[in-house]
């Protein structure tokens, strides 16, 4: 069964506004009342809210299609119709909306933000709207203009300090399972993480969180495997922590050029105009399994040569715990030097954004005959209405 989903095509539709009412006051002793027919209510739009508290857009892979209500009629006596209901929909921080053509709409990536993507239609007014010095009683009123009405492409980008890359196998799962409460399928055999998978953890007093991302393949940024299918996920990471198995047995593997894959398909990989590329981020790495006594021995022999190339180094047992401690804290030291780092950047102001309204004022006039009369017809869907 599908547990995670970070891609979606909503269909959405706006409420339409109500039509307005033509109506004329009628009481006793007052035969001139004049017009008192009411505006239509407007439609309910629907917006998108983005939620630290939902993490997939499964939801809306089983429910594509969401509305917004309508606005009621006007009646008269001046009783204006209610407005339609609108429609909150929840996504998770990190949340890209797209055209279906892939042009850029919005990036929800701050709790709370909010943008109204399709718009309810305005209420028509009723003939007491209309009526002026020369047209004192319309005997007409407007209908509503329709909701917006198309498809929307939600993408999901997952929101964390540090991503945890590597190979498959080689125990990212079991790395942040054990420094977090995350439970992640574990199995041995390549590409158990089939979705991303965050895990909070805490280091004396530093909280961050931390993504395990679907092992990458030599070829992983042209499409290979699943690797670019979900690097997106470490787009929005401030730091990473390779993940090396220093145990494996497969044929033409050794920790050394399992870095240096990874660190090429990562340097490959596209990041969005403004972000800094993924191998220019501050890195840490583990070498994994070194409760092994064989992979013990090859860490502590790779080790130089690894720092010498700039990297801190920590050797980490998943099983047995070994190092991890020191691991969290150094992870939490990294991510303490990237918040302070950005925190003279002033906070952006949270707004609800909103896509511009197209108003269609064609119109076309048509010049027809009926027996001797002849007339013209102005055809549009503004003046129709």
């Amino acid at each position: 069964m599908i547990s995670f989903v970070d891609q979606v095509t909503l269909h959405l539709r706006a409420g339409d506004g109500g039509k307005g009412c033509v109506s004329v006051k009628r009481e006793k002793f007052k035969p001139l009342g004049g017009p008192d027919g009411a505006n239509g209510g407007d439609g309910g739009s629907i917006t998108l809210v983005a939620d630290a508290n939902t993490t997939t857009l499964l939801d809306y892979h089983f429910h594509p299609h969401r509305a917004g209500g309508d606005g009621a009629a006007g009646a008269g006596d001046f009783r204006n119709g209610a407005q339609g209901a609108d429609l909150r929909l929840p996504v998770p921080v990190g949340t890209i909306v797209k055209k279906p053509s892939g042009e850029f709409i919005s990036d929800l990536d701050e709790a709370g933000m909010e943008l109204v993507v399709a718009e309810g239609g305005v209420g028509g007014l009723g003939n007491a709207a209309l009526s002026s010095t020369k047209r004192k009683a319309p005997g007409f009123a407007l209908l509503g203009v329709p909701g917006w009405a198309g498809d929307v492409v939600l993408e999901l980008k997952t929101v964390a300090d540090i991503a945890l890359v590597g190979y498959p196998s080689a125990g990212k799962s079991s790395l942040i399972a054990a420094v977090s409460a995350a439970r992640p399928k574990i199995a041995d055999y390549p590409f158990t993480t089939l979705h991303p998978n965050l895990g909070v953890v805490q280091a004396g007093e530093t909280r961050f969180t931390i993504a395990d991302v679907p092992g990458l393949i030599e070829g992983a940024s042209e499409g290979k495997g699943l690797g670019l299918e979900f690097l997106r996920h470490v787009e929005r990471c401030a730091a990473l922590l390779h993940v090396i198995d220093c145990a494996t047995l497969e044929p033409n593997r050794d920790p050394i050029s399992d870095l240096d894959k990874v660190l090429k398909e990562l340097d490959a990989y596209q990041v969005p105009e403004g972000q800094v590329p993924l191998t220019e981020r501050p890195a840490l790495i583990a070498l994994n399994k070194v409760d092994i006594p064989d992979a013990k021995e090859l860490a502590s022999f790779i080790r130089p040569e690894l720092e010498a190339r700039g990297f801190e180094v920590f050797e980490v047992s998943a099983a047995s715990h070994a190092g991890l401690k020191e691991l969290k804290y150094a992870m939490a030291k990294l991510v303490e030097s990237e918040r302070k780092s950005k925190a003279d950047v002033p906070a952006r102001p949270r707004i609800t954004l909103m896509q511009a309204r197209k108003e269609d004022n064609k119109f076309t006039i048509v010049r027809e005959e009926s027996g001797m009369e002849e007339f013209f017809r102005i055809l549009g869907a503004k003046p129709e209405r």
